[in-house]
């Protein structure tokens, strides 16, 4: 079973940085794309989330307008793990923040798996 670990939330001052790590359990056998994603306040009990970043195989990667030229998203293909390095972080950077990966295994095919989440806090 594929399973995704997060690492590297925390709290930080508005300007500062974080880097999130997601790694994706030994079983699985090809991490196809890697995304991060923020949950936004959505109806009671309705979990949603916006994607704030997102890289692919082959290292292709796409950012929501609020990332842009501030995180940088990353996958180390031979680690199962990826990254997404926060610079000028802000408060309205605050927030839960999940990991998505698409993997691909022998017994399952391609599937898609979340991680459990890691709070990311932007305050003074």
């Amino acid at each position: 079973q594929v399973q995704l670990e997060e690492s590297g939330g925390g709290l930080v001052q508005p300007g500062g940085s974080l880097r999130l790590a997601c790694a994706v359990s030994a079983t699985a056998v090809k991490v196809n794309l890697m995304a991060w994603y923020r949950r936004i306040q959505g109806k009671e009990r309705e979990l949603q989330r916006e994607l704030v970043a997102r890289v692919w195989n082959a290292g292709n990667t796409d950012y929501a307008d609020s990332a842009k030229g501030r995180f940088t998203i990353s996958m180390d293909n031979a680690k199962n793990t990826g990254y997404l390095q926060m610079t000028s972080l802000r408060p309205e950077d605050t927030g839960d923040y999940y990991c998505m990966a698409n993997v691909y295994t022998w017994r399952e095919g391609s599937q898609d798996y979340w991680g459990q989440g890691t709070r990311v806090s932007v305050s003074s």
